[in-house]
């Protein structure tokens, strides 16, 4: 095992005993959420992978150590931080694991710790992707660099509707990441169901999705799978006035001059402003049905 990795006795259990494990990211916790809704609805994704029939491991960094598997008082910290916690993406390990300091991960970095630990599989909302306007800023997110290289499964709600969801299948497609989707053949946009995108193939049950997975590894093939799982239809959002609040929530991005790895966070916070918390809700429902979704993926893989 990595001499920088550290593994919470249950997931190490799990694992040595060949028991099915998910994981879990930690930037929803600290920038993904408000407080305390981050701490309860982290505590829930690990009931709810529990229930069915995984141990979660919610990975985090801190003091330097690339942990999987926190205590509820872990999870708790990086609640009650927040966007105080540094994101911690690829680029960020290195420095952080030198310094001793914490760090809530990214998809990118969920996923390369979560492949070190021996985790297949990692559910999460949404994964970041092409941002609007891309071809001018080139802000590209380090997701799909991570995606085409790491071979650890994502189940997600879609990419984040505040991207460029044409571009960013695009490009999925140039890098060889297979999008399936699960009971549908439309890419999912996170709050609502549809986003006018066809995903690559579709997939209609956990233990489908499972044999797919074991193919793409069987075949040696490097990279992820993307398995994209809509909201459920009672709690999405209607598509023309999601459309309608990310619009102007990146125009007041654009005038506020947010940049970078601050402006999915900004945009986040600003939809549920503008929504008065429907979208916080939304969130939160997509991410329970992805750790469900996963939780039983991750059952069939060790069936």
């Amino acid at each position: 095992m990595n001499q920088h990795l550290t593994l919470s006795p249950a997931v190490k259990e799990a694992l040595e005993s060949g028991r099915p494990v998910i994981a879990l990211e930690s930037t929803i916790i600290s920038h993904g959420m408000p407080y305390p809704q981050n701490v309860e609805t982290s505590l829930m994704c690990e009931q709810i992978a529990r229930e069915n029939g995984a141990e979660p491991a919610t990975i985090a960094v801190i003091g330097g150590q690339l942990c999987a598997g926190l205590t509820q008082e872990q999870i708790t910290y990086f609640g009650k931080k927040g966007q105080a916690v540094r994101k911690a993406s690829r680029r960020d390990l290195p420095v952080m694991v030198a310094r001793g300091e914490d760090g809530a991960t990214t998809v990118a970095a969920t996923m390369i710790i979560a492949a070190m630990a021996g985790i297949q599989i990692f559910a999460t909302g949404g994964v970041g992707g092409v941002h609007r306007g891309a071809e001018k800023t080139m802000d590209i997110s380090a997701d799909l660099e991570e995606l085409a290289q790491t071979p650890v499964a994502v189940v997600c709600a879609g990419a984040k509707s505040i991207l460029d969801l044409g571009l960013t299948l695009e490009y999925l497609e140039t890098k060889g990441v297979p999008v399936i989707g699960y009971q549908t053949d439309e890419l999912p946009a996170f709050y609502t169901r549809q986003s006018g995108f066809k995903v690559n193939d579709r997939a209609d049950s956990p233990e489908e999705l499972a044999a797919i997975i074991r193919a793409q590894r069987a075949l040696a093939f490097p990279g992820s799978m993307l398995i994209t799982n809509p909201i459920p239809q009672e709690h999405a959002l209607p598509k023309e006035m999601i459309d309608s609040v990310i619009s102007s929530a990146l125009r007041e991005a654009e005038a506020r001059g947010v940049t970078g790895k601050e402006v999915t966070p900004y945009l986040l916070a600003k939809v549920v402003e503008i929504t008065q918390g429907q979208s916080l809700k939304a969130n939160i429902q997509l991410v329970y049905n992805n750790v469900k979704l996963a939780a039983q993926i991750a059952c069939h893989l060790k069936g």
